[in-house]
């Protein structure tokens, strides 16, 4: 029983980091996450301790300490769960390509893609998940591709991986489905299409139907304007697109 509520614990620990996260208030998730850790291992839950490095491995990424979420990722990877779960596997490799990208390390990034391939099509994938990692699967992978490819500086490659997310994505995934939408416009951009790129990130707003934006969304939003204005410094398009989603992306 006690270790029963040690791993509830470490679960609702766990969701406020990642809620925190999501929202973009980075600097108070890493505690939660080290709570969250302390109470997997007393509940000896390796389903949770993944779930917290895996968080762990998003934090770092978006804190920019590319060396730590490599570490966290790798740690993930040595669950006991990931070690048995080709499913869980994947992910935790996956996470490890992301960071390895972000490092400008190309060859480790795409060998642990091509591990995170090979994971996921050796998993069951009617087997019922646990609701924190029930997100991942064939959509999400394409979607960590197209990040890879474009931090990579493959835009064309990571362009088609967006648009292969978007085709295998279940249509209730709505901030999933505006955040690979978002990543698209970006590879667009980073090929000079600016114009298609201005599109393609309006119907971002589109897809969210009036709804917040999640803070990490908006960060990624703000990457995008901050990459218009360099890459079209005085275009017309590029002052429409600001004037015209300033608000709705920057507001909290």
């Amino acid at each position: 029983m006690r270790q029963k509520l040690f791993a509830l614990a470490s679960d609702f620990t766990a969701t406020a980091a990642w809620s925190l996260i999501d929202a973009g208030q980075l600097d108070g998730a890493g505690k939660h996450l080290d709570r969250a850790l302390t109470l997997a291992g007393m509940a000896q839950d390796a389903e949770m301790t993944m779930q917290v490095w895996n968080l762990r491995a998003m934090l770092a990424r978006q804190q920019g300490e590319y060396a730590e979420a490599v570490a966290a990722a790798q740690a993930a990877q040595m669950t006991t769960v990931a070690r048995r779960s080709p499913f869980h596997a994947s992910l935790a490799h996956a996470r490890t390509a992301v960071g390895h990208a972000h490092r400008g390390d190309r060859q480790a990034a795409l060998r642990s893609l091509g591990r995170a391939e090979d994971a996921l099509g050796k998993a069951d994938m009617a087997t019922p998940r646990p609701t924190w990692i029930a997100f991942y699967g064939p959509a999400e992978l394409h979607s960590l591709t197209a990040t890879i490819r474009d931090v990579l500086g493959e835009p064309s490659e990571a362009e088609a991986a967006s648009y292969r997310a978007l085709a295998a994505l279940p249509k209730t995934y709505r901030r999933n489905r505006a955040w690979i939408t978002a990543r698209l416009a970006l590879s667009q951009l980073h090929q000079g299409d600016v114009e298609e790129a201005c599109t393609t990130s309006g119907d971002v707003f589109t897809i969210m139907n009036g709804g917040p934006l999640p803070g990490r969304m908006r960060r990624l939003l703000g990457d995008f304007q901050r990459d218009l204005i360099t890459t079209a410094p005085s275009s017309r398009i590029a002052q429409e697109w600001a004037d015209r989603y300033r608000t709705e992306w920057s507001t909290p």
